[in-house]
């Protein structure tokens, strides 16, 4: 157990330590010139996450679990902190404190949601306090849903409006993802009649095929912004960071569909 506790609690900061670390980076390349402070609380949190994705690297798998847990603490405190910083950014750009700047609402509202899942997920790891598998399915779902959805929403509004076909797929994608998130909250305001093994199987198999279209259509455009073959204001380094992001859910839909189908699966493995 107390090896399953390193090996997820690592795992976890590993990914989401980048992610929040990329954020910091979109926000500020976001802000406009004058906005020194907010470009200086940036870095710093760009900062502190690189420092922090470094030292989750260092660890060694059979690091004693107490430092883990101490480290785990840590990064919860961090990850509060970045997250009041965006619910900060949020606020000024509702308010029109930041006229000019180029972070959309949804996307400072996105990273935020992001953060404070992550924020939550230390906690459940600390404290062992494990959600049965059958709320995680459901639960798992409507989060990531709507970050596929956002995602495709953001990527819509960056491309180039001459890229027509690249932006309507990218609508396309948005329609089904919110489709997709609507089933899911249904399903969920349904619980607990709704989760047997039938409705959560296909519930899992539908999501996982759309998922999987996504991500193929993420490697693609990253691939071309790579290669300069498309115009668009989407920075390189958001296009890959999208498309890990669809490959951790990916990963934690096929871990859903092994459990459901009857393959023994540590539940430390499912993210919960």
């Amino acid at each position: 157990m107390s090896d399953e506790f390193v090996t997820r609690s690592l795992d976890e900061i590993r990914f989401w330590s980048r992610i929040m670390k990329e954020h910091s980076l979109f926000l500020r390349l976001g802000f406009r010139c004058e906005d020194t402070q907010l470009i200086k609380e940036a870095l710093e949190f760009q900062a502190i996450f690189e420092d922090i994705e470094r030292r989750a690297h260092a660890y060694p798998i059979n690091t004693d679990p107490q430092t883990i847990r101490d480290f785990n603490t840590e990064v919860h405190t961090a990850v509060t902190r970045i997250w009041a910083f965006k619910r900060k950014v949020l606020g000024l750009i509702l308010t029109c404190k930041l006229p000019g700047q180029n972070n959309f609402p949804l996307l400072v509202d996105h990273v935020s949601r992001e953060a404070n899942y992550f924020r939550n997920r230390l906690e459940e790891l600390n404290t062992g306090r494990l959600e049965p598998l059958p709320d995680a399915i459901i639960d798992e779902n409507v989060f990531f849903l709507k970050i596929m959805a956002d995602h495709a929403k953001f990527i819509s509004h960056l491309l180039d409006p001459s890229e027509r076909k690249l932006v309507e797929q990218a609508r396309e994608f948005s329609n089904e993802f919110d489709t997709l998130m609507f089933q899911a909250v249904d399903l969920s305001s349904m619980r607990p009649q709704s989760q047997t093994v039938p409705l959560l199987s296909q519930f899992v198999d539908e999501n996982r095929v759309s998922v999987k279209s996504l991500r193929d259509f993420k490697k693609t455009a990253r691939d071309l912004i790579e290669e300069c073959r498309i115009k668009s204001i989407i920075h390189p380094l958001l296009a890959d960071h999208v498309f890990r992001e669809a490959e951790r859910f990916l990963f934690i839909l096929d871990m859903f569909d092994q459990s459901l189908s009857g393959v023994k699966v540590n539940k430390r493995e499912i993210l919960f």
